[in-house]
């Protein structure tokens, strides 16, 4: 309802405008003031003419007033705004009548599910690739918190209006998959009594040993003369395989579906990179050497070229990258955002540089970075490091504190600050719990609204608003209004934290209402507007907490 309003009072505002002599057509931006007492929406339109009118903006503001007033009685919004003040140093400030804000409960009742939902997006198709971790072991936290937050970030682009796509890239190539079959024949060598030491490079964790056994089970393999005839493919081909299985059911156990699995070995194949090569060599996009083929990556803001094929052959890690997204972009995608953990933040002009020469803009790539998490257990930090087999995985976090609190505490910091996960925390059934908080609220209006049905014989039809009255009322459905912009904000930045906040915010608003406003009180005409007002705030709450993967449970 609000970015329907803020529309309106932005064409009103162009419209005004006219008054001036001289092309004069600012971008007009209607704000939502932090503090109420500036009124519902905010515009400086006042303070950006400043120095193209040559006047003060206070003056500015007071000439467009009475024209923006005129506009207004002949505007459908001539219900809804109750009054618009000039405040220094020119802002003009809107304030919401009465039926302006029951409009917003009126949105909600008549969308239900679909409040929030908007066509921002215009159906441009998205690509988010996350997680992606390749398959040496299990997921870490640091693998959960990204999907966590690729997850929220597609459902939230599909809410405004995108096509999103999730998509996992699988590197099932290179040198940590040849550590990994490695390391699973060495654990299969000693388990058939080999005195064979560990190398420096090998992933250390139970899984490998569990591995190794599967593997000898399976092959039917009894002594280390049968395991030596064993191409060393078949432990690399059993460890991605067995793996990517356990990977694909932790994320299934976490809510996250991905609608496509690419495997480097059948996009990034030796033709495939050998193609875009001779294409950059071609454009003199590429260089030798030293003996090696450098990219010139520089061309587009990078500090220094980059290595695609050493001298002695070999591919650069990001040679298969760039065919890679060379191959998204042929997918149709208009947008890519790739979803990385923090020690990929050199990664990004180089990738970028590619999307460039690739022909495309380099604002059609996005990289995201997500910090790591750090866990705590009664009060201490769990130390982790993968390749010792010391970290805690997404599938432990799963089962010790189920998926809803996992994923919303993942959600909790931007993905671009470190995030601190108290697991004791995230266990509590108690207000200190900020995901219990909130689906709490939720649960207890269902729990009112149930109650109003079975004595009361409460109907959720034919509403009216008009007795909401209380200034906790009036916070509530200010908040209910809010939400569709703070999806399309989401939207904007590639970041669902806004809406953890949001939702904690309308939690708040709903319990501070239910302290000051009896809702089933004995004038039954204000009892059903409140319990219309609740059920407005249960249907805001249960949206949001979907579009996080978190459940919304009718009773708790």
């Amino acid at each position: 309802m609000f970015s329907d309003t803020r529309r309106q009072l932005q064409a009103l505002i162009e419209e005004s405008l006219k008054m001036f002599e001289g092309n004069i057509s600012p971008q007009v931006i209607i704000d939502v003031p932090a503090d109420k007492q500036h009124g519902e929406f905010s515009c400086n339109i006042a303070l950006q003419l400043s120095r193209l009118l040559k006047k003060s903006p206070l003056v500015i503001a007071q000439q467009i007033l009475p024209r923006l007033q005129e506009l207004l009685e002949t505007s459908p919004l001539s219900q809804e705004i109750a009054k618009i003040e000039i405040k220094a140093p020119g802002f003009i400030n809107f304030y919401l009548s009465p039926v302006g804000f029951y409009h917003v409960l009126y949105d909600v009742f008549q969308q239900k599910d679909k409040y929030g939902c908007s066509d921002f997006g215009a159906g441009k198709k998205f690509c988010l690739e996350f997680v992606s971790a390749n398959p040496t072991g299990p997921l870490t936290v640091a693998h959960g918190r990204q999907a966590a937050v690729g997850d929220s970030l597609a459902n939230i682009l599909g809410a405004v209006g995108f096509r999103a796509q999730r998509e996992y890239y699988v590197n099932d190539e290179g040198n940590q998959i040849n550590i990994l079959g490695r390391s699973i024949k060495v654990r299969a060598q000693q388990i058939l009594g080999e005195d064979v030491p560990l190398f420096e490079e090998a992933y250390q964790g139970d899984y490998i040993r569990v591995m190794a056994q599967l593997f000898l089970d399976q092959q039917g393999i009894k002594t280390a003369t049968d395991l030596d005839k064993e191409p060393e493919a078949e432990f690399r081909k059993f460890g991605v395989k067995y793996l990517m299985g356990m990977i694909k059911k932790d994320l299934e156990d976490f809510g996250v579906d991905f609608d496509i699995w690419s495997y480097q070995s059948k996009i990034a194949t030796g033709k495939a990179i050998e193609e875009l090569l001779a294409d950059f060599k071609k454009k003199e996009y590429v260089y030798e050497s030293e003996g090696a083929w450098w990219f010139k990556s520089t061309l587009w803001g990078d500090d220094k070229d980059r290595v695609v094929r050493k001298s002695d052959g070999q591919y650069t890690y990001l040679t298969p990258d760039i065919v890679y997204h060379k191959d998204k972009f042929a997918r149709g995608f208009t947008r890519i955002v790739d979803i990385l953990g923090p020690d990929h933040h050199g990664y990004i002009p180089r990738i970028k540089a590619a999307a460039a020469a690739l022909g495309h803009s380099k604002d059609d790539l996005d990289v995201l970075i997500v910090q790591l998490a750090t866990i705590y257990r009664d009060g201490k930090e769990v130390s982790m490091s993968t390749r010792r087999g010391e970290f805690i995985s997404v599938r432990e976090v799963i089962d010790e504190v189920g998926r809803d609190a996992a994923r919303f505490f993942f959600l909790m910091r931007q993905a671009s600050a470190h995030l601190e996960f108290d697991l004791e925390l995230a266990k509590k059934q108690s207000p200190e719990n900020p995901v219990y908080y909130i689906q709490y609220a939720h649960a207890r209006i269902h729990s009112i609204i149930r109650k109003a049905q079975d004595e009361f014989h409460y109907s959720p039809k034919n509403r009216d608003f008009k007795h909401l009255q209380h200034p906790e009322e009036i916070d509530l459905i200010r908040r209910i209004g809010l939400y569709p912009d703070i999806l399309i904000g989401c939207a904007k930045t590639l970041e669902p934290f806004a809406l953890i906040n949001y939702l904690q915010g309308i939690a708040g608003a709903f319990h501070k209402f239910y302290d000051f406003c009896r809702v089933l009180d004995a004038d039954k005409e204000l009892s059903t507007e409140r319990l219309g007002l609740i059920e407005a705030a249960r249907v805001v709450l249960g949206n949001g907490l979907r579009l996080l993967g978190v459940s919304a449970p009718e009773k708790m």
